[in-house]
């Protein structure tokens, strides 16, 4: 059984933006152990499940002001704008993972 993840990891990865709390898709399939573009396959084929209240896609704006502000480069990078997940929409994401993934685990 993997150990749960804890909770000051998870606080780490919470952003504000657009004055909303929120989690970006690459922490929470990393919380879930699983590839970014997996968990986005899942979210996307249920994307009736997600409003806008909660999911929505990061802008271009928004997406280079987080990479200045952490560091980070486009190389490797990533081909889409990344989702940002409200409160709601991580409380529905064990409805779209599979089971084996609805509790996010240690990976370290």
């Amino acid at each position: 059984m993997s150990a749960l993840v804890p909770r000051e990891r998870i606080e780490q990865t919470i952003l504000i933006i657009r004055g909303h709390r929120v989690m970006l898709d690459a922490d929470l399939a990393e919380l879930y152990g699983v590839e970014t573009k997996a968990f986005n396959r899942a979210v996307t084929r249920n994307m009736e499940r997600f409003p806008d209240d909660f999911m929505f896609r990061l802008t271009k704006k928004e997406d280079e002001d987080l990479r200045y502000h952490f560091g980070t480069s486009r190389w490797g990078g990533r081909r889409y704008l990344p989702y940002a997940f409200t409160e709601q929409g991580v409380a529905m994401l064990p409805s779209v993972l599979p089971p084996a993934r609805h509790r996010p685990c240690d990976q370290g």
